[in-house]
């Protein structure tokens, strides 16, 4: 698929790169977690959230929320699934990496996605981007061969494991953790999740 640049007038829809907001440190931090062949995701790291620019991050781009820094790393090329928040999500790619994006209002009522929808932006190592809360997302794909890494900061306590006793809305049906809405693809064989996506599994090689 087209591989645009995240500063291309598309991106607009999606989100935002944001400027002025040194985070080197996190980004140096980073040096101490793995790059695995699969993907991993770890959603709050005390090392990243002890760093100076985690306040920053808290203040300017959170409102002063509490939030939790985590990380995706690894090899992967795949669209696999698409998930939402209730809120912004910010990246900083640490390594260049690629980012296939497209909009929840795009998902019918009956849970269902195209994925020729989406869209794939480059996202050049050191940037730091805001992600909307409308927009799919799942894990970045790698541009060289060595793998990915991308930090990943969202509200505390997002991603991590829920429960619901009783389901009260259809949206219900596709919530995979606390504050994470998700739709596989039925190819990736995520256990637990609707799959819901249809058409092809996007590829970026």
């Amino acid at each position: 698929m087209q591989i645009l640049k995240v500063t291309d007038e598309a991106f607009r829809q999606y989100g935002k790169v944001i400027k002025d907001l040194d985070v080197s440190d996190i980004i140096t931090a980073m040096s101490e977690t793995p790059c695995p062949d699969d993907v991993v995701y770890e959603p709050s790291i005390e090392s990243l959230e002890a760093c100076k620019s985690a306040q920053s991050v808290s203040d300017s781009l959170y409102g002063g929320m509490p939030i939790q820094i985590g990380y995706c790393n690894g090899h992967n090329h795949l669209l696999n699934a698409v998930e939402y928040h209730r809120d912004s999500e910010i990246n900083i790619a640490v390594t260049d990496l690629i980012l296939i994006l497209g909009k929840e209002q795009d998902i019918t009522e009956d849970h269902t996605y195209d994925s020729s929808k989406m869209e794939a932006f480059l996202i050049p190592a050191g940037t730091t981007i805001e992600v909307y809360a409308t927009t799919l997302h799942y894990a970045p794909c790698n541009v060289a061969a060595s793998g990915f890494k991308c930090v990943v900061v969202l509200p505390k306590g997002t991603n991590t494991d829920i429960t619901l006793e009783e389901k009260h809305t259809p949206e219900d049906d596709l919530l995979f953790a606390r504050n994470k809405w998700l739709l596989s693809h039925p190819d990736a064989n995520i256990a637990g999740s609707v799959a819901g996506i249809k058409g092809e599994n996007l590829s970026v090689k």
